[in-house]
């Protein structure tokens, strides 16, 4: 496998490039309201990302009223606030910059007439695009392919090697559609994350080789706790499996696996797997070409696997950490300094030293390496108020956190992963349970960019001790970081 180059970036304009998806909103809802029946949330499909036909036919039905000059009315609403009201959203400009200053060429691809995409384009600099495909220029607009398509026919470019950058769910279909990667940021209503397409808080979270990553060959990487094997809810090992095949994981690792979740998963899926002692274990779809760490290690500690991937190898180690005394009990229940919280974190760091030796002895020159695990710990990285030692060694060591690449920010993505079950404390149902980053996929050496880190929770789980008939089988949330692998072996 080798790097593939990032042929073109496809922006949509409204809500994504500029603030005029709240602007189309306001100017439906002023027409909307005038006929007497105002939008609700609910509207929003039939609202956002769709053309001024589409949206005015919708309401003419909706109101009853003859279509007549709706579209027009529309029309002028929203270009009325366009000239006055256009705002790039915050890292637009800054992503435009950076990716010319690549020579990556960009195209505007919009639902939008041309007569608004025009104004939008002199208010941002036409020249910054060398396409722009707007809602008057192909017989179908979004959310079928036809845009995105009519833009990387005009560039020259094949769709699988373009990103798509989008702010609602009809556009993300548009693109998806045409076969372009997908960066979602969410402007009115929310999108999902999905295999396949990558959702940001803001543009200022995407950089050019964030994009770059997103074309390259893909490694799909699960960090998963258990739950003493998943025997407290009810027909776990299907729901396991679900889990791990709706995520489209590539390797998961494992822990509190209770001596035979691992094979059996394994052969349920017909992967490869290596269960090391009671706790640990690691499932493949690629082969397994070698097996790393103690085979015998103890309900904590830590093992690997070394895993092909075409012509890439790549060490995938699982770890867990001792559970106790728990930092974030001590920090925000019983209120202990600093110094103290970092004092009480000994066993664990060293458990982590350990598990970066065996990680530094059993690596090759070339060969990145990705660490899974349950550390029963914060990251300084999340609450730096406290240099929590665990997740620092890591680092010292050369191993970045995904899903704080993915999310610089962790006021805005917590990224909590204890507990979905646990909204108070177990012992004391006055005290809320802190909710805390305790699991992770760090990663480390050449050939591995993150082009997206999430975490995962299947549905709305009911609360500890009712939990047998949750569909998630576990009291951790999991970890999902999809890794592009870049550049020859």
């Amino acid at each position: 496998m080798t790097r593939f180059p990032l042929q073109a970036v496809l922006f949509d304009m409204d809500g994504t490039l500029v603030d005029t998806e709240r602007l189309w909103w306001e100017a439906v809802q002023c027409v909307a309201t005038g006929l007497g029946r105002p939008l609700t949330e609910a509207d929003q499909p039939e609202v956002l990302g769709r053309p001024v036909e589409h949206t005015a036919d919708w309401l003419a039905r909706t109101t009853a009223t003859p279509s007549g000059r709706l579209g027009e009315r529309l029309h002028d609403e929203f270009t009325d606030r366009v000239r006055t009201g256009v705002v790039p959203r915050p890292g637009a400009l800054e992503l435009l910059d950076a990716l010319a200053r690549d020579d990556v060429p960009t195209a505007l691809v919009t639902a939008s007439p041309r007569s608004v995409a025009d104004t939008v384009l002199a208010a941002l600099g036409a020249d910054r695009f060398r396409v722009s495909v707007t809602a008057d220029d192909t017989p179908r607009t979004k959310p079928d392919p036809d845009p995105y398509l009519a833009a990387c026919a005009a560039l020259g470019v094949d769709p699988a090697r373009c990103v798509a950058v989008e702010d609602t769910a009809t556009g993300v279909s548009s693109a998806e559609a045409a076969g372009c990667a997908v960066v979602a940021v969410p402007s009115l209503a929310p999108i999902d994350a999905a295999p396949g397409r990558t959702v940001v808080a803001s543009l200022e979270e995407v950089t050019p080789d964030r994009l770059r990553a997103l074309v390259g060959p893909r490694l799909r990487v699960l960090s998963w706790n258990l739950w003493l094997g998943g025997a407290p809810v009810d027909d776990h090992r299907a729901k396991q499996l679900k889990v791990v095949l709706d995520t489209g994981a590539d390797v998961v690792g494992l822990q509190e696996t209770a001596h035979t979740a691992t094979a059996e998963l394994a052969d349920a899926l017909g992967w490869h797997h290596h269960q090391a002692g009671e706790n640990l274990g690691v499932l493949s779809r690629h082969p397994i070409t070698a097996r790393l760490g103690d085979p015998d290690v103890g309900f904590y500690g830590a093992a690997g696997v070394r895993i092909a991937v075409g012509s890439h190898e790549v060490d995938v180690w699982t770890a867990h950490l001792h559970c106790a005394p728990y930092g974030p009990y001590e920090a925000d229940l019983d209120g202990l300094p600093a110094a103290d919280l970092v004092a009480h974190e000994e066993v664990r760091l060293g458990q982590m030293r350990e598990t970066l030796g065996r990680i530094a002895a059993s690596g090759r020159p070339g060969v990145p390496v990705v660490l899974t695990g349950d550390f029963n710990c914060p990251s300084h990285l999340d609450r730096p108020d406290v240099p929590w030692p665990v997740t620092l060694a890591a680092e010292e060591a050369g191993l970045r956190d995904s899903y704080r690449r993915a999310h610089p920010d962790p006021v805005r993505s917590p990224g909590a992963t204890w507990s979905p079950l646990h909204p108070v404390h177990e012992d004391d149902p006055s005290r809320p349970e802190p909710q805390d980053r305790i699991d992770y996929v760090l990663y480390g050496g050449p050939g591995l960019d993150v082009v997206d880190s999430r975490t995962v929770v299947t549905g709305v789980p009911r609360a500890w001790p009712d939990v047998a008939g949750n569909d998630w089988p576990s009291d951790h949330a999991a970890v999902l970081t999809t890794f592009t692998l870049t550049g020859p072996r």
